[in-house]
């Protein structure tokens, strides 16, 4: 009997400590909680209502006193858009500095000066039109300096690359009959990239 309860309180000793131990079982910490931020959604630029300027380079061919004329042209804009949603309007004046020079070296056109009307689709960050106006271009042609008025058509696109700062470019048709009474008619077509500032 007495080795029996020897045993026992051996065996009640030995377990002590593992019971202890179990006593100070910490448990893993948990994961943490990962939160996924959305992604941030980019407003679009889409309202075109204010001022802008800035420069066009573009090049220009046609035909003016029967003979093929071509050349680079550049030079400066200004105008004023407002957004009615879905439709902009606008007007602008543009004055392009012209090396168009004729064949046979008869002369060139040297400037041109545009009054513009401007209808077109809001589309977001773009801008697709229509324009038309009055032009007026200067001449040398055969030495004489010569000036008419006439008309012109064409189409543009606008891209905002930022709220200040845009890109496209543009075609425009344009007619001057009876040049400064000259008895030729000149047609011009030219195609422009365009920067601009918006204010």
């Amino acid at each position: 009997m007495f080795r029996y309860l020897t045993l026992t309180a051996l065996g009640t000793t030995l377990a002590a400590p593992a019971f202890a131990g179990s006593l100070d079982y910490t448990p893993p910490p948990e994961r943490p909680v990962v939160v996924q931020t959305p992604a941030p959604v980019l407003e679009p630029l889409s309202d075109w209502t204010g001022a802008y300027a800035g420069a066009q380079l573009g090049y220009g061919m046609g035909e003016a006193a029967d003979e093929d004329a071509d050349g680079l042209l550049g030079g400066l804009h200004l105008g004023y858009n407002y957004d009615f949603g879905t439709l902009v309007l606008g007007g602008e004046i543009d004055h392009d500095f012209a090396s168009v020079d004729l064949d046979n070296d008869l002369g060139s056109i040297d400037n041109i000066t545009r009054a513009k009307l401007k209808l077109g689709a809001d589309l977001g960050n773009t801008l697709l039109y229509g324009t038309g106006g009055a032009a007026w271009a200067e001449a040398d042609v055969d030495g004489d300096s010569l000036n008419d008025q006439g008309y012109f058509v064409g189409a543009g696109a606008t891209y905002k690359v930022s709220q200040s700062l845009s890109v496209g470019g543009e075609y425009l048709y344009h007619a001057f009959d009876d040049f400064d009474d000259s008895d030729a008619d000149v047609d011009l077509s030219t195609l422009t990239a365009r920067v601009s500032y918006n204010f």
